[in-house]
Parts: C-alpha cells; sequence; structure tokens
C-alpha cells in the first residue's frame, strides 16, 4: 500500500522537525527536574531542608514509579494506546505535579492550614517505615512533604515522556540514522540541566530578594510550553498513520509481553546497566552544585560589579547556545570550511563560558558546563553507532570514564581548595569528562532495545528497563543526604545544638563517602559491561553491529 508513497518519515526534515518537538518537550522537563538543585543552600536557609529532607524530597520523583508500579503502566499504555495519547498524558501529569510542587515552596503555603496537616500527617506510614522506604519521616519540613507529593507526580509524567519519546523515535527513525536521533535527542534535552543551573538561582535572587518559588514557578512555565510541543507532534504523529493505514491501538496486552521480555538475559544486562550507571549520574546532579560549594574557595564578587549582575546570566546563557548550536551544527556540515568554522567557534565560545563562570565565583554557573562537551559529541557517537556498531564497547568506555571522574571529585578536588584556579580548572576538565562520559550512554544503549525484544513490545521493555532504573533513583538521592549528615556529624550536631547556622553548615560538607560510593557504581556497571559484551559476542544480539540496514 506505501511501496510507492513516500511517507512523512521518509523526508529528512519532516522526521528530524518530529524529534525536535519531542526533544524540546524533553529539554523542559529537564529543566524542571534538577530545578531545586542549585539552591540545595537556598532550600536549607530559607526552608530548613537539611541534606536527609533535601534527598527524600528528590528521591520522591521516582517513588510511584517504582513502588506503585506506574513506569510498567506507563508502558502497558504505551504499547496500547501509542505515541500520541501517552505523550499528551505525560505531560498534563507532569504539569500537575510541577504546579503542586511550586505552590508547596512558596509563602502561601507558610502558616497555611495544609502546612498544619503536613506537619502533623505523613510521619509514619505502616509497613513503609519497617520496610525502609517511605518517602517521609517524622520531623521532615511540611513543605518538603508537600514538594515530594507534586515531585512524585511530576516523576510518573517525566519517565512516561520518556518511554514515550523513545518509542516515539523508533517509529519515525526505525533502519534509518536510529542513534543519531536518540543521541541528538538527548544532547538537546540535557542542555535543561546548564538551563536550569543558570536559571534557578537567577530567578530565586532576583533583585537581591530571595525566593525559591519563582525558581519553581519558571520550571512551569516551560512545562506548559512542553505541553504544547506534544499537542503539536500529536497531530504529526497522527498524519504519520493516516499515511501507512495503520492504528496505533493493536493486540490487547498480555502477561505474557513481561514474560518474553524478562526471559533475555541481554535485556537483563543492559537495565543493569542502566541503573548503576543512571543512579551514579543524576542522583550526583542534584548535590553536584553543594559539591562544588563545598571543596572550591569562592569570594563575593562586588555588588555593583558586572559579574553580579542580573545581565551576565543572560549573556553565559547566550554564550552557552553558541557552543550548543555550533558544537551541534558541526556535525552535519557537509563543507569542511562551516564545519571547522562552526567547531573553532564552539571551544571558543565554550572557553569564554567557562571564563564567565570562574568570573561570576558561583558553584552554579560551575557545574553549568556538564551538559556542553556532550552536545558536540554525542551526535558523533549516534552516528558512529549507526554506521559502524559497538555499542557495548562504548558503554564499557563510559563507565571506565565515570569511575575517574568520582574518584576526582573525592580526592584531587579537595586538594585544591586553597587555590582559586587550579581547582576551577580541575572541576571544569572533571564536569566537562563526565558529561562526554554521560552521552555515551543515549548513543550506545538506548538504540540497543530494539535489537532485544519484539517490535510490538518495545514500549513495555523501555518501560521495564526505565522502572528499575527508577529504584536507583528513587534510591541513591536519599542515600547521599543521609551518607552526607551521617558522615558530618559535626555539621548534623552543630544543627541541633544551634552552634551552625544553616547557610553556614550548607557549604561545610565533606562529600568524600557519597562519591566514593557513586565511584563504585561505575566500577559495578563496567562488570556489567564487559558481561554483555562477552554475552553478545556469544549469542549474537547484534550490539555491536551498525544500526543502519545497507
Amino acid at each position: 500500500m506505501t511501496a510507492n508513497k513516500q511517507l512523512l518519515s521518509d523526508k529528512a526534515w519532516i522526521r528530524w522537525s518530529a524529534l525536535l518537538l519531542l526533544a524540546l518537550a524533553m529539554f523542559f522537563s529537564y529543566v524542571f527536574m534538577d530545578i531545586l538543585s542549585p539552591i540545595k543552600d537556598l532550600m536549607q536557609s530559607t526552608r530548613g531542608w537539611d541534606s536527609t529532607a533535601f534527598g527524600t524530597m528528590q528521591g520522591a520523583e521516582t517513588f510511584l514509579n517504582v513502588f506503585v508500579f506506574f513506569l510498567i503502566f506507563a508502558g502497558i499504555i504505551l504499547d496500547k494506546m501509542g505515541v500520541r495519547f501517552t505523550a499528551l498524558l505525560s505531560g498534563v501529569v507532569m504539569l500537575i505535579g510541577a504546579a503542586i510542587n511550586w505552590y508547596a515552596v512558596t509563602d502561601l503555603f507558610i502558616g497555611s492550614s495544609l502546612e498544619v496537616w503536613f506537619n502533623n500527617n505523613l510521619n509514619y506510614i505502616p509497613g513503609f517505615d519497617e520496610l525502609g522506604i517511605s518517602p517521609f519521616y517524622e520531623g521532615m519540613p511540611a513543605s518538603a512533604k508537600f514538594a515530594a507529593i507534586g515531585f512524585m507526580i511530576f516523576g510518573c509524567g517525566v519517565e512516561m515522556a520518556g518511554i514515550t519519546v523513545s518509542r516515539g523515535i523508533v517509529k519515525w527513525f526505525k533502519g534509518r540514522e536510529m542513534a543519531l536521533a536518540m543521541g541528538s535527542e538527548m544532547a538537546l534535552a540535557r542542555l535543561g540541566v546548564a538551563t536550569c543551573m543558570i536559571f534557578s538561582p537567577y530567578f530565586a535572587k532576583l533583585g537581591g530578594d530571595i525566593d525559591v518559588s519563582r525558581s519553581v514557578a519558571f520550571g512551569v512555565v516551560l512545562l506548559m510550553i512542553a505541553l504544547m510541543m506534544f499537542i503539536v507532534y500529536f497531530f504529526m504523529d497522527k498524519k504519520l498513520d493516516a499515511q501507512t493505514g495503520e492504528e496505533e491501538e493493536k493486540e490487547p496486552f498480555k502477561v505474557s509481553d513481561i514474560g518474553a521480555i524478562l526471559k533475555s538475559s541481554g535485556f537483563w544486562l543492559v537495565a543493569m546497566l542502566c541503573v548503576l550507571y543512571y543512579s551514579a549520574i543524576f542522583p550526583f546532579q542534584k548535590y553536584a552544585v553543594n559539591m562544588l560549594q563545598c571543596n572550591l574557595s569562592f569570594t563575593e564578587v562586588a555588588k555593583d560589579s558586572f559579574w553580579a549582575s542580573d545581565q551576565v546570566t543572560i549573556v553565559q546563557y547566550l554564550i552557552m547556545l553558541v557552543v550548543a548550536a555550533g558544537a551541534f551544527i558541526s556535525n552535519f556540515a557537509k563543507n569542511k570550511k562551516l564545519k571547522y568554522s562552526m567547531l573553532g567557534t564552539a571551544i571558543i565560545a565554550l572557553i569564554t563560558f567557562c571564563y564567565m563562570g570562574y568570573m561570576r565565583q558561583s558553584a552554579e554557573t560551575v557545574f553549568a558546563v556538564f551538559p556542553l562537551l556532550a552536545v558536540g559529541i554525542t551526535p558523533i557517537l549516534g552516528n558512529y553507532v549507526d554506521h559502524k556498531g559497538k555499542a557495548a564497547t562504548m558503554l564499557i568506555l563510559g563507565a571506565l570514564l565515570l569511575i575517574a571522574c568520582h574518584l576526582t571529585f573525592a580526592f584531587v578536588l579537595p586538594m585544591f581548595k586553597g587555590s582559586p584556579i587550579g581547582g576551577f580548572i580541575v572541576a571544569y576538565i572533571t564536569i566537562l569528562v563526565l558529561g562526554a562520559s554521560f552521552s555515551l550512554v543515549p548513543a550506545s544503549l538506548w538504540p540497543s532495545v530494539p535489537k532485544l525484544v519484539d517490535q510490538k513490545i518495545i514500549g513495555s521493555a523501555y518501560a521495564l528497563i526505565f522502572w528499575i532504573q527508577n529504584i536507583g533513583l528513587w534510591l541513591f538521592p536519599m542515600l547521599i543526604g543521609k551518607v552526607l549528615d551521617n558522615t558530618n556529624p559535626a555539621i548534623t550536631e552543630g544543627l541541633a545544638n544551634k552552634t551552625i547556622t544553616p547557610e553556614a553548615a550548607a557549604t561545610m560538607y565533606d562529600y568524600t563517602a557519597p562519591l566514593i560510593m557513586l565511584a563504585s557504581l561505575g566500577v559495578a556497571a563496567l562488570i556489567i559491561g564487559l558481561i554483555l559484551k562477552r554475552v553478545d559476542k556469544t549469542k549474537g544480539l547484534g550490539l555491536e553491529l551498525p544500526n543502519i540496514n545497507k
């Protein structure tokens, strides 16, 4: 029926436009995901959230996905209701959760009957407390409890969006440049991390009056735009199905579908590698700014200088966009002169970006460099996997870089605390390399999943991987917070007896133990990666083979 008819997905500019819509929606969701991460110190000083409260709230994002199995249901919904319906549903759910999270940190919540209720309730949840998996605890600030509920709902939406976007890319790029598409989507989406690091503190401190709710409100507005992106994609996807004559709803769900996935040893190895690797990255992002605040020597910038002004934030963000655009375009430019001029522009802009971060003397602008190298190399890696393969090998390389970076943060960076320039150089290089290692995963891991399971249950397969991944994303933010408090007893005691102020405590933590814990996850991921490569060789899973059919 469609043999002689050109489909929308056959036109490169249309399928890449569909990808852009999905990637921008994920970009906005990534901004909100870490919206409180760069202002952890302000949450402690203005809302009384210590590291345990902060980590518990952050870990709540994945609570419903893991313990109510929402992600499994999301995968079933995706397979049986299709990409369009699930994309819209995820956008609405994200927005609802974000709105709750925003209200929880506003001044309106303080002193309200809702605050009183949360102070008096949810201090003990039968069963969950005994198992040690409760998203709340006695003494947890009411605002953190209510924010955790909003974050749980948002987490359901964002993870549903994640599997939907992956399925959508498979739909539009099957047999084409799928790894390049997935890598490009993640490269753009991860610019949300830099956007968050730059603008969350900017809005929180706008006009010299600290208000953390402004940062969250910024994220809520972006999620409204994300929902609009999904609506536009809805009509593009619907037209594609009209051309092919296919319906998104297919066979009724069968339990055997899940069983077929779980029988695959390759699936389990990919899933385990995913949970280990992502658990060493995403939870770290939530503490990275505070880790830098505790390990670098910052000097206060003069209030009347350009580096302390609101304008510098906008200028630095524009330079960041130049870095991203130059690096990204250089991957696709056919003309060598254009290619290298774009690459040179990106490098110069990156150096300028780092210089501005140093001059601003703020940890959040230092960590904002995290995704920038990834933007440049993720499409390269995706293109390599599409044409040459070697996905399993790339995962091993990513694990090695991950281990090196966390150990550098743990042992090398503290040695430069007294050095005003040396510490920044070590931090920048390590953060850039960590971002580069992170780019190896979307370029190699996600495009490998369609090789392991049947096409009709790929949504459920992604959902299962995301569910397993979410166990780590729930556990490790809480573990980092608890480890921080337990390995810094002087700070905990000082806060309790009021000999240390929350403002001072926020930048005094020793992060060595949490970083060693994260490095150990990298070691485990390395072992799994080596096993996966061995299994791929013996069973012929095709993970080392190129994605593009010739």
